[in-house]
């Protein structure tokens, strides 16, 4: 730190703060436009979980909109997520500028360890959440759902000379030489195995589809502002849960923790994760198994860093570690 930094007052330090303030306004605005540009697929890799989850249940795949502004807050509210995604780089990076002069050599180290390790653990949730738990979670619960109020079928003969009329069955939708050829036209319909959905042909040549479902009384409809704001709530639980070995290694460094102490209460702590795993995700036995299960295991890991990463070791022992960094 320089003798000028630590002779800045308070309103220098405030000018400082709007400086980077603007900063990261006008690297994050573009980017926020820019997000929109990508936002529906954004929005279809989103929803891509449960597509496959209602296709592999064999229900309808189409999601409801109760009102005309619920996909269009449902594609803002994914544009601006992935704007915090893709600009959090460039905001940590002004805020890490704001605050270095003021810190000591090996409180950067600190800083050096911490923010990689706390990305790490949130990117690895993420990818838990997305590939693991949505996917079974959402599986369980629609078949669940399928299965709880059945119909019985009503049964009735054919009619002496009635011919029933079998459609046809595609693994996709016709090509565009199908449709030059002549073999697909207005009126042709089909169904369609990998949707397994039915679908018509448009006098102007879209192909319309006809949702096909079981026999359960209860219609699976999902709603897409609903289904988005349901993922939305869940990363964040996972985002904040995934640093738990983070706040148990802060912890042991301030020496409110030690790794014998916490070790002896591994039992109790299972049984603590067991009731968060109910208490925060959807509450159907796989998602409350796996996030118990994600969250003791972040308890271990968690020892394992108190045991071998003592703040020591990242502070350093050397002397010249005790002074702020800056100009001699």
């Amino acid at each position: 730190m320089t003798n000028k930094d630590s002779m800045m007052s308070f309103g220098d330090h405030l000018h400082e703060l709007r400086r980077r303030l603007i900063l990261v306004m006008v690297g994050v605005v573009p980017v926020f436009f820019v997000s929109l540009f990508f936002g529906s697929q954004i929005l279809e890799f989103l929803i891509e979980p449960l597509r496959v989850a209602l296709l592999k249940a064999d229900q309808p795949q189409a999601m409801l909109a109760t009102n005309a502004l619920e996909p269009f807050i449902a594609y803002l509210k994914v544009s601006f997520a992935l704007t915090l995604l893709v600009g959090m780089p460039w905001m940590l990076i002004q805020g890490w500028f704001f605050i270095a002069p003021g810190l000591f050599l090996r409180e950067r180290r600190f800083v050096y360890f911490l923010v990689p390790l706390s990305t790490s653990l949130t990117a690895i949730g993420m990818v838990f959440l997305y590939t693991v738990l949505l996917p079974i979670s959402l599986y369980f619960l629609i078949t669940f759902n399928a299965a709880l109020v059945q119909r019985p079928a009503q049964t009735a003969p054919i009619p002496e000379g009635v011919t029933l009329p079998v459609m046809p069955v595609l693994q996709g939708v016709p090509t565009k030489a199908d449709f030059e050829s002549g073999l697909v036209g207005p009126g042709s319909w089909y169904f369609n195995e990998k949707t397994s959905q039915v679908q018509v042909v448009r006098p102007n040549g879209d192909v319309g589809t006809i949702s096909v479902r079981g026999d359960g009384l209860i219609a699976q409809e999902f709603r897409v502002g609903e289904y988005i704001g349901l993922v939305f709530l869940l990363a964040m639980v996972f985002a904040i849960s995934s640093q738990l070995p983070v706040v148990m290694l802060l912890l042991s460094w301030v020496g409110l923790l030690q790794p014998g102490f916490v070790s002896r209460y591994r039992r109790h702590v299972g049984f603590a994760c067991a009731i968060l795993g109910a208490v925060l995700t959807p509450q159907d036995p796989i998602s409350m198994i796996a996030m118990g299960g994600a969250l003791y295991l972040l308890f271990e890991f968690g020892i394992l860093l108190m045991r071998f990463v003592p703040a020591s070791r990242i502070a350093g022992e050397r002397e010249e570690d005790l002074e702020p960094d800056g100009d001699e």
